[in-house]
Protein backbone atom coordinates (compact mmCIF):
# COMPACT_ATOMS: atom_id res chain seq x y z
CA UNK A 1 0.00 0.00 0.00
CA UNK A 2 1.81 3.28 -0.93
CA UNK A 3 1.06 6.59 0.75
CA UNK A 4 0.39 10.22 -0.27
CA UNK A 5 3.40 11.90 0.14
CA UNK A 6 4.17 15.27 2.01
CA UNK A 7 5.61 17.72 -0.12
CA UNK A 8 7.34 16.63 -2.91
CA UNK A 9 8.41 13.57 -1.24
CA UNK A 10 6.60 11.08 -3.65
CA UNK A 11 9.77 10.26 -5.59
CA UNK A 12 12.05 9.82 -2.90
CA UNK A 13 9.24 8.03 -0.38
CA UNK A 14 8.99 6.00 -4.05
CA UNK A 15 12.27 4.93 -4.32
CA UNK A 16 12.55 3.72 -0.57
CA UNK A 17 9.09 1.87 -0.47
CA UNK A 18 10.01 0.10 -3.76
CA UNK A 19 13.91 -0.68 -2.64
CA UNK A 20 12.71 -1.76 0.51
CA UNK A 21 9.31 -3.40 -0.13
CA UNK A 22 7.83 -1.44 3.34
CA UNK A 23 4.34 -2.18 4.26
CA UNK A 24 2.88 0.79 5.97
CA UNK A 25 -0.27 -1.22 7.19
CA UNK A 26 1.21 -2.63 10.41
CA UNK A 27 -1.62 -4.97 11.33
CA UNK A 28 -0.89 -7.00 9.12
CA UNK A 29 1.97 -7.92 11.51
CA UNK A 30 0.75 -9.73 14.39
CA UNK A 31 3.95 -9.79 15.88
CA UNK A 32 7.23 -8.41 15.15
CA UNK A 33 8.98 -9.64 12.43
CA UNK A 34 12.95 -10.63 13.34
CA UNK A 35 14.69 -11.40 10.45
CA UNK A 36 17.06 -13.61 12.14
CA UNK A 37 20.28 -13.38 14.68
CA UNK A 38 23.10 -12.63 13.08
CA UNK A 39 26.46 -12.24 15.23
CA UNK A 40 27.55 -8.51 15.52
CA UNK A 41 31.35 -7.67 15.19
CA UNK A 42 33.30 -8.21 18.29
CA UNK A 43 34.16 -4.95 19.82
CA UNK A 44 35.06 -4.45 23.43
CA UNK A 45 32.45 -2.15 25.29
CA UNK A 46 34.10 -0.15 27.04
CA UNK A 47 35.74 1.27 24.69
CA UNK A 48 33.18 1.02 21.77
CA UNK A 49 29.95 2.23 23.49
CA UNK A 50 28.97 4.44 26.54
CA UNK A 51 25.73 2.09 26.91
CA UNK A 52 26.28 0.64 30.24
CA UNK A 53 22.76 -0.11 31.02
CA UNK A 54 23.07 -2.39 27.87
CA UNK A 55 26.53 -3.87 28.90
CA UNK A 56 25.43 -6.99 32.02
CA UNK A 57 28.96 -8.29 31.59
CA UNK A 58 30.37 -5.37 32.96
CA UNK A 59 28.12 -5.92 36.13
CA UNK A 60 28.90 -7.86 39.47
CA UNK A 61 32.14 -8.89 38.22
CA UNK A 62 33.65 -10.95 41.07
CA UNK A 63 37.71 -11.50 41.98
CA UNK A 64 38.93 -14.08 40.36
CA UNK A 65 41.86 -15.02 42.59
CA UNK A 66 40.12 -16.20 45.91
CA UNK A 67 43.69 -17.33 46.72
CA UNK A 68 44.70 -14.28 47.35
CA UNK A 69 41.76 -13.49 50.21
CA UNK A 70 42.52 -16.99 51.68
CA UNK A 71 46.04 -16.70 52.09
CA UNK A 72 46.39 -13.15 53.45
CA UNK A 73 43.09 -12.99 55.69
CA UNK A 74 42.03 -16.72 56.68
CA UNK A 75 44.87 -16.30 59.90
CA UNK A 76 43.45 -13.10 60.86
CA UNK A 77 39.59 -14.92 61.15
CA UNK A 78 41.06 -18.02 63.13
CA UNK A 79 41.54 -15.92 66.48
CA UNK A 80 37.99 -15.69 67.93
CA UNK A 81 38.89 -12.52 70.24
CA UNK A 82 40.40 -10.43 67.74
CA UNK A 83 37.17 -11.29 65.27
CA UNK A 84 34.79 -10.75 67.78
CA UNK A 85 36.82 -7.36 68.65
CA UNK A 86 36.95 -6.17 65.06
CA UNK A 87 33.44 -6.94 64.17
CA UNK A 88 31.88 -4.87 66.98
CA UNK A 89 33.84 -1.90 65.74
CA UNK A 90 33.08 -2.50 62.17
CA UNK A 91 29.41 -2.52 63.32
CA UNK A 92 29.82 1.00 64.88
CA UNK A 93 31.08 2.31 62.16
CA UNK A 94 27.98 1.22 60.25
CA UNK A 95 25.71 3.02 62.41
CA UNK A 96 27.99 5.77 62.33
CA UNK A 97 28.00 5.73 58.38
CA UNK A 98 23.94 5.54 58.40
CA UNK A 99 23.80 8.64 60.71
CA UNK A 100 26.34 10.37 58.25
CA UNK A 101 24.67 9.67 55.63
CA UNK A 102 21.24 10.40 56.91
CA UNK A 103 22.54 14.02 57.80
CA UNK A 104 24.03 14.84 54.79
CA UNK A 105 20.85 14.53 52.94
CA UNK A 106 19.17 16.36 54.99
CA UNK A 107 21.74 19.60 54.75
CA UNK A 108 21.14 19.08 51.12
CA UNK A 109 17.26 19.07 50.97
CA UNK A 110 17.30 22.26 54.00
CA UNK A 111 20.16 24.17 51.38
CA UNK A 112 17.90 23.31 47.95
CA UNK A 113 20.18 21.12 46.59
CA UNK A 114 19.29 18.93 43.55
CA UNK A 115 20.10 16.29 41.55
CA UNK A 116 19.89 17.91 38.37
CA UNK A 117 18.16 20.97 35.82
CA UNK A 118 14.67 20.20 35.28
CA UNK A 119 13.17 20.59 32.20
CA UNK A 120 11.85 24.14 32.23
CA UNK A 121 15.31 24.83 32.76
CA UNK A 122 16.18 24.45 28.79
CA UNK A 123 15.49 28.02 27.58
CA UNK A 124 19.01 29.05 26.55
CA UNK A 125 19.36 29.22 22.75
CA UNK A 126 21.75 27.36 21.37
CA UNK A 127 20.86 26.66 17.71
CA UNK A 128 17.24 28.32 16.05
CA UNK A 129 17.43 27.13 12.25
CA UNK A 130 17.70 29.95 9.68
CA UNK A 131 15.40 27.50 6.86
CA UNK A 132 13.91 24.53 8.79
CA UNK A 133 11.11 24.52 10.60
CA UNK A 134 11.69 20.40 12.34
CA UNK A 135 14.01 21.09 14.85
CA UNK A 136 15.44 23.59 17.72
CA UNK A 137 18.26 23.01 20.14
CA UNK A 138 18.37 24.47 23.84
CA UNK A 139 20.36 24.44 26.55
CA UNK A 140 19.95 25.01 30.31
CA UNK A 141 22.80 27.60 31.17
CA UNK A 142 23.91 25.11 34.28
CA UNK A 143 26.07 22.61 32.13
CA UNK A 144 27.10 21.68 28.87
CA UNK A 145 23.49 19.02 28.49
CA UNK A 146 21.37 20.09 25.22
CA UNK A 147 17.48 19.32 24.46
CA UNK A 148 17.90 18.64 20.53
CA UNK A 149 13.32 19.49 20.21
CA UNK A 150 11.86 17.41 17.07
CA UNK A 151 8.56 18.73 15.61
CA UNK A 152 5.91 16.98 13.15
CA UNK A 153 8.89 14.66 11.78
CA UNK A 154 6.31 12.62 9.94
CA UNK A 155 3.20 13.94 7.18
CA UNK A 156 -0.12 14.02 8.43
CA UNK A 157 1.44 14.84 12.19
CA UNK A 158 -0.09 17.77 13.67
CA UNK A 159 1.35 19.18 17.37
CA UNK A 160 3.74 16.19 17.19
CA UNK A 161 6.90 17.59 19.73
CA UNK A 162 9.64 14.57 20.63
CA UNK A 163 12.56 15.15 22.52
CA UNK A 164 16.18 13.72 22.69
CA UNK A 165 18.49 15.07 25.88
CA UNK A 166 22.34 14.97 25.34
CA UNK A 167 23.36 14.92 29.26
CA UNK A 168 27.55 16.14 28.91
CA UNK A 169 29.62 16.77 32.09
CA UNK A 170 28.07 14.33 34.32
CA UNK A 171 24.74 15.91 34.24
CA UNK A 172 21.64 13.91 35.34
CA UNK A 173 18.09 13.71 33.83
CA UNK A 174 15.36 16.03 35.21
CA UNK A 175 13.17 14.01 37.19
CA UNK A 176 10.09 14.87 34.93
CA UNK A 177 11.73 14.30 31.01
CA UNK A 178 9.96 11.46 29.54
CA UNK A 179 11.81 11.74 26.00
CA UNK A 180 14.62 10.23 25.12
CA UNK A 181 18.40 10.57 26.80
CA UNK A 182 21.44 10.15 25.75
CA UNK A 183 25.27 10.61 27.31
CA UNK A 184 27.84 11.84 24.95
CA UNK A 185 30.33 11.18 23.10
CA UNK A 186 27.43 9.28 21.01
CA UNK A 187 30.02 7.31 19.03
CA UNK A 188 27.97 4.58 17.67
CA UNK A 189 24.72 5.07 15.32
CA UNK A 190 22.21 3.43 13.63
CA UNK A 191 20.84 4.98 10.30
CA UNK A 192 17.32 4.10 9.14
CA UNK A 193 17.67 6.81 6.35
CA UNK A 194 20.18 7.58 3.63
CA UNK A 195 19.80 10.86 4.12
CA UNK A 196 21.04 10.50 7.63
CA UNK A 197 23.96 9.01 6.28
CA UNK A 198 25.04 11.92 3.88
CA UNK A 199 24.27 14.45 7.31
CA UNK A 200 26.90 12.37 9.32
CA UNK A 201 29.38 11.96 6.09
CA UNK A 202 28.91 15.90 5.93
CA UNK A 203 30.76 16.63 8.89
CA UNK A 204 33.45 13.97 8.68
CA UNK A 205 32.01 11.76 10.60
CA UNK A 206 30.66 8.49 8.95
CA UNK A 207 32.62 6.14 10.97
CA UNK A 208 29.76 6.73 13.53
CA UNK A 209 27.70 4.66 11.36
CA UNK A 210 27.12 1.65 12.66
CA UNK A 211 24.07 0.39 10.79
CA UNK A 212 21.69 1.09 8.39
CA UNK A 213 18.85 0.18 6.47
CA UNK A 214 19.12 -1.51 3.35
CA UNK A 215 22.55 -1.31 3.15
CA UNK A 216 22.74 -2.22 -0.71
CA UNK A 217 21.27 0.74 -1.65
CA UNK A 218 23.67 3.00 0.08
CA UNK A 219 25.83 4.83 -1.72
CA UNK A 220 28.04 6.51 1.12
CA UNK A 221 31.73 4.80 -0.10
CA UNK A 222 32.77 4.65 3.98
CA UNK A 223 29.39 2.33 4.11
CA UNK A 224 30.06 0.41 1.05
CA UNK A 225 33.93 -0.13 2.31
CA UNK A 226 33.25 -1.00 5.81
CA UNK A 227 30.17 -3.56 5.71
CA UNK A 228 32.90 -6.03 3.81
CA UNK A 229 34.65 -6.10 7.56
CA UNK A 230 31.16 -6.28 9.37
CA UNK A 231 31.77 -2.66 10.71
CA UNK A 232 28.56 -1.44 9.16
CA UNK A 233 25.39 -3.80 9.45
CA UNK A 234 22.26 -4.18 7.55
CA UNK A 235 19.45 -3.96 10.61
CA UNK A 236 16.48 -4.76 8.67
CA UNK A 237 13.61 -2.00 7.95
CA UNK A 238 10.55 -0.84 9.36
CA UNK A 239 8.76 -4.04 11.53
CA UNK A 240 11.25 -6.15 9.97
CA UNK A 241 14.00 -5.07 11.95
CA UNK A 242 16.72 -7.60 13.27
CA UNK A 243 16.20 -6.66 17.00
CA UNK A 244 18.73 -9.62 18.04
CA UNK A 245 21.39 -7.68 15.65
CA UNK A 246 20.70 -4.59 17.49
CA UNK A 247 20.82 -5.89 20.55
CA UNK A 248 24.24 -7.49 20.16
CA UNK A 249 25.47 -4.34 18.18
CA UNK A 250 24.47 -1.69 21.13
CA UNK A 251 24.15 0.98 19.66
CA UNK A 252 24.09 4.49 21.46
CA UNK A 253 21.36 5.99 19.46
CA UNK A 254 19.38 5.01 16.50
CA UNK A 255 17.82 7.77 13.88
CA UNK A 256 14.31 6.75 12.67
CA UNK A 257 12.74 7.74 9.65
CA UNK A 258 8.63 8.13 10.10
CA UNK A 259 5.92 8.40 7.18
CA UNK A 260 2.87 8.32 8.47
CA UNK A 261 3.26 8.35 12.17
CA UNK A 262 5.42 6.87 14.87
CA UNK A 263 5.90 2.81 14.47
CA UNK A 264 4.98 1.87 18.11
CA UNK A 265 5.85 -1.87 17.31
CA UNK A 266 9.62 -0.47 16.58
CA UNK A 267 9.70 2.29 19.23
CA UNK A 268 8.50 -0.28 22.06
CA UNK A 269 10.94 -2.96 21.20
CA UNK A 270 13.80 -0.32 21.54
CA UNK A 271 12.57 0.88 24.74
CA UNK A 272 12.62 -2.77 25.99
CA UNK A 273 16.00 -3.05 24.36
CA UNK A 274 17.05 0.26 26.73
CA UNK A 275 18.02 1.67 23.17
CA UNK A 276 17.69 5.24 22.60
CA UNK A 277 15.96 6.48 19.29
CA UNK A 278 14.82 9.80 17.66
CA UNK A 279 12.61 10.55 14.38
CA UNK A 280 14.36 13.05 12.15
CA UNK A 281 12.05 14.89 10.36
CA UNK A 282 14.19 16.33 7.52
CA UNK A 283 12.14 14.72 4.08
CA UNK A 284 9.17 17.17 5.84
CA UNK A 285 10.90 20.40 5.03
CA UNK A 286 9.28 21.84 2.24
CA UNK A 287 12.37 24.59 1.88
CA UNK A 288 15.77 23.03 0.16
CA UNK A 289 18.03 24.61 2.51
CA UNK A 290 15.69 23.35 5.46
CA UNK A 291 16.28 19.92 4.10
CA UNK A 292 20.10 20.31 4.66
CA UNK A 293 19.40 22.55 7.28
CA UNK A 294 19.29 18.78 9.71
CA UNK A 295 22.79 18.10 9.25
CA UNK A 296 23.13 20.85 12.29
CA UNK A 297 21.16 18.84 14.37
CA UNK A 298 22.89 15.25 13.34
CA UNK A 299 26.11 17.75 14.19
CA UNK A 300 25.33 18.21 17.65
CA UNK A 301 24.31 14.60 18.10
CA UNK A 302 27.67 14.10 17.40
CA UNK A 303 29.01 16.81 19.55
CA UNK A 304 30.48 18.85 16.34
CA UNK A 305 27.34 21.34 16.06
CA UNK A 306 30.16 23.64 15.42
CA UNK A 307 31.54 21.94 12.74
CA UNK A 308 28.04 21.48 11.17
CA UNK A 309 27.01 25.18 11.40
CA UNK A 310 30.67 25.82 9.17
CA UNK A 311 29.33 23.32 6.92
CA UNK A 312 26.26 24.49 6.11
CA UNK A 313 26.61 28.13 6.28
CA UNK A 314 28.84 27.69 2.65
CA UNK A 315 25.42 26.07 1.65
CA UNK A 316 23.10 29.00 1.35
CA UNK A 317 25.32 31.13 -0.26
CA UNK A 318 26.10 28.84 -2.73
CA UNK A 319 22.24 27.95 -3.07
CA UNK A 320 21.46 32.10 -3.52
CA UNK A 321 24.22 33.10 -5.89
CA UNK A 322 22.82 30.48 -8.47
CA UNK A 323 18.94 31.82 -7.82
CA UNK A 324 20.46 34.85 -8.31
CA UNK A 325 22.12 33.89 -11.34
CA UNK A 326 19.00 32.00 -12.61
CA UNK A 327 16.77 35.19 -12.49
CA UNK A 328 18.58 36.73 -14.94
CA UNK A 329 17.00 34.03 -17.31
CA UNK A 330 14.23 36.28 -19.67
CA UNK A 331 12.11 32.92 -20.05
CA UNK A 332 10.40 30.62 -17.52
CA UNK A 333 10.20 27.07 -19.14
CA UNK A 334 7.01 24.82 -17.84
CA UNK A 335 7.76 21.69 -16.08
CA UNK A 336 6.04 18.28 -15.83
CA UNK A 337 7.28 16.03 -12.95
CA UNK A 338 7.17 12.24 -11.92
CA UNK A 339 5.45 9.14 -13.95
CA UNK A 340 2.54 6.79 -12.46
CA UNK A 341 2.33 4.39 -9.35
CA UNK A 342 -0.20 1.86 -10.20
CA UNK A 343 -3.18 3.91 -11.22
CA UNK A 344 -1.86 7.07 -9.49
CA UNK A 345 -0.14 10.07 -10.80
CA UNK A 346 0.96 11.95 -7.69
CA UNK A 347 1.53 15.72 -8.39
CA UNK A 348 3.30 17.50 -5.24
CA UNK A 349 1.99 20.65 -4.25
CA UNK A 350 3.08 24.20 -5.53
CA UNK A 351 4.85 24.91 -2.26
CA UNK A 352 6.85 21.70 -1.62
CA UNK A 353 10.25 21.03 -1.69
CA UNK A 354 10.52 20.26 -5.66
CA UNK A 355 8.43 23.42 -6.68
CA UNK A 356 11.06 25.70 -4.96
CA UNK A 357 13.84 23.66 -6.73
CA UNK A 358 12.29 24.35 -9.92
CA UNK A 359 11.37 28.41 -8.74
CA UNK A 360 14.20 28.72 -8.17
CA UNK A 361 16.35 27.38 -10.74
CA UNK A 362 14.11 29.82 -13.22
CA UNK A 363 11.20 27.52 -13.78
CA UNK A 364 7.61 27.20 -14.05
CA UNK A 365 5.82 24.01 -12.15
CA UNK A 366 3.36 23.16 -14.28
CA UNK A 367 0.74 22.12 -11.65
CA UNK A 368 -1.08 24.87 -9.82
CA UNK A 369 -3.81 23.62 -7.40
CA UNK A 370 -2.83 23.98 -3.93
CA UNK A 371 -3.26 21.00 -1.91
CA UNK A 372 -1.66 22.19 1.42
CA UNK A 373 1.26 20.04 2.13
CA UNK A 374 -0.20 16.54 0.85
CA UNK A 375 0.69 15.54 -3.01
CA UNK A 376 -2.27 14.92 -4.90
CA UNK A 377 -3.14 12.31 -7.06
CA UNK A 378 -4.60 13.26 -10.84
CA UNK A 379 -6.12 10.44 -13.54
CA UNK A 380 -3.98 9.47 -16.99
CA UNK A 381 -5.92 11.96 -18.50
CA UNK A 382 -5.07 15.22 -16.27
CA UNK A 383 -1.49 13.77 -16.76
CA UNK A 384 -1.77 13.83 -20.48
CA UNK A 385 -2.75 17.16 -20.67
CA UNK A 386 -0.24 18.75 -18.31
CA UNK A 387 2.40 17.19 -20.18
CA UNK A 388 1.46 18.80 -22.99
CA UNK A 389 1.45 22.10 -21.42
CA UNK A 390 5.38 21.28 -20.91
CA UNK A 391 8.50 22.66 -21.99
CA UNK A 392 10.74 20.07 -19.88
CA UNK A 393 9.88 16.69 -18.15
CA UNK A 394 12.22 15.76 -14.77
CA UNK A 395 11.92 13.18 -11.84
CA UNK A 396 10.65 10.26 -14.37
CA UNK A 397 10.78 7.73 -11.98
CA UNK A 398 13.14 4.76 -12.72
CA UNK A 399 13.47 5.38 -16.42
CA UNK A 400 17.34 6.18 -17.55
CA UNK A 401 16.49 6.49 -21.59
CA UNK A 402 13.41 7.02 -23.71
CA UNK A 403 12.94 3.76 -24.40
CA UNK A 404 12.46 2.46 -20.96
CA UNK A 405 9.87 5.26 -20.47
CA UNK A 406 7.76 4.01 -23.34
CA UNK A 407 7.53 1.04 -21.02
CA UNK A 408 6.19 3.19 -17.83
CA UNK A 409 3.94 5.62 -19.96
CA UNK A 410 3.05 4.61 -24.00
CA UNK A 411 0.74 6.92 -24.32
CA UNK A 412 2.98 10.10 -23.37
CA UNK A 413 5.72 9.35 -26.15
CA UNK A 414 4.28 11.81 -28.02
CA UNK A 415 3.73 14.63 -25.86
CA UNK A 416 5.92 17.98 -26.09
CA UNK A 417 8.61 17.60 -24.13
CA UNK A 418 9.48 14.22 -25.71
CA UNK A 419 8.68 14.91 -28.88
CA UNK A 420 11.24 18.17 -28.24
CA UNK A 421 13.83 16.27 -26.43
CA UNK A 422 13.69 17.67 -23.21
CA UNK A 423 13.18 14.87 -20.80
CA UNK A 424 15.53 14.26 -17.67
CA UNK A 425 15.90 11.90 -14.55
CA UNK A 426 17.51 12.63 -11.46
CA UNK A 427 19.44 8.99 -11.13
CA UNK A 428 22.76 9.66 -12.76
CA UNK A 429 24.10 8.35 -9.54
CA UNK A 430 22.85 4.79 -9.63
CA UNK A 431 24.90 2.64 -7.70
CA UNK A 432 24.54 -0.89 -8.81
CA UNK A 433 21.70 -2.16 -6.61
CA UNK A 434 19.49 0.57 -7.77
CA UNK A 435 20.17 3.01 -4.64
CA UNK A 436 20.25 6.41 -5.92
CA UNK A 437 22.44 9.26 -4.46
CA UNK A 438 19.97 11.66 -5.21
CA UNK A 439 17.73 11.12 -1.98
CA UNK A 440 21.62 10.64 -0.14
CA UNK A 441 23.65 13.31 -0.77
CA UNK A 442 21.37 15.36 -2.45
CA UNK A 443 19.84 16.23 0.68
CA UNK A 444 22.93 17.91 1.77
CA UNK A 445 23.47 19.23 -1.51
CA UNK A 446 20.91 21.25 -2.65
CA UNK A 447 23.01 23.86 -4.69
CA UNK A 448 24.28 21.16 -6.71
CA UNK A 449 20.41 19.90 -7.44
CA UNK A 450 19.82 23.73 -8.51
CA UNK A 451 22.72 23.74 -10.84
CA UNK A 452 21.81 21.17 -12.78
CA UNK A 453 18.10 22.22 -12.70
CA UNK A 454 19.63 25.43 -14.20
CA UNK A 455 21.45 23.75 -16.76
CA UNK A 456 18.45 22.15 -18.10
CA UNK A 457 16.12 25.19 -18.12
CA UNK A 458 18.39 27.31 -19.06
CA UNK A 459 21.18 25.82 -20.65
CA UNK A 460 22.48 29.58 -21.83
CA UNK A 461 23.56 30.53 -18.14
CA UNK A 462 25.78 27.69 -17.17
CA UNK A 463 28.05 24.57 -18.59
CA UNK A 464 28.76 22.97 -15.01
CA UNK A 465 28.94 19.27 -15.23
CA UNK A 466 25.73 17.44 -14.11
CA UNK A 467 25.59 16.04 -10.55
CA UNK A 468 22.38 13.85 -10.05
CA UNK A 469 20.67 14.93 -13.43
CA UNK A 470 21.13 13.31 -16.68
CA UNK A 471 19.14 13.64 -20.20
CA UNK A 472 17.24 10.69 -21.54
CA UNK A 473 18.19 9.61 -25.38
Amino acid sequence: MYHLCTTATYPAIYHKRKILDIRLNIKDFPSVGVTGFEPATTRPPDVYSNRTELRPDSFGKKEQNPSLWDCKYSIFFKNKHISAGFFSIFAEMKRFSRLLLTFSAALASACGGSSGPVLSDFTTEIYTPAYASGFDIRGNGNNASTLVSIRNPWQGGTNVEQHLLILRDDAKAPADFAGQVVKAPVRHVVCMSSSHVAMFDAIGQAKRISGVSGIDYISNPYVREHRLCGEVRDVGYDTNLNFELLAAMRPDLMLLYGVTGENTIVTGKLRELGIPYIYIGDYMEESPLGKAEWLVAVAEIAGMRERGEEVFREIPLRYDSLKTLAAKAEQKPVVMLNTPYGDSWLMAPPSSYVARLIADAGGQYVYTQDTGNQSRPIDTEEAYRLAEMSDCWINVGSAASLRELAEIVPKFMDTRPVREGRVYNNNRRTNPSGGNDYWESGVIHPDLILQDLIRIFHPELTDAEPTYYRKLN
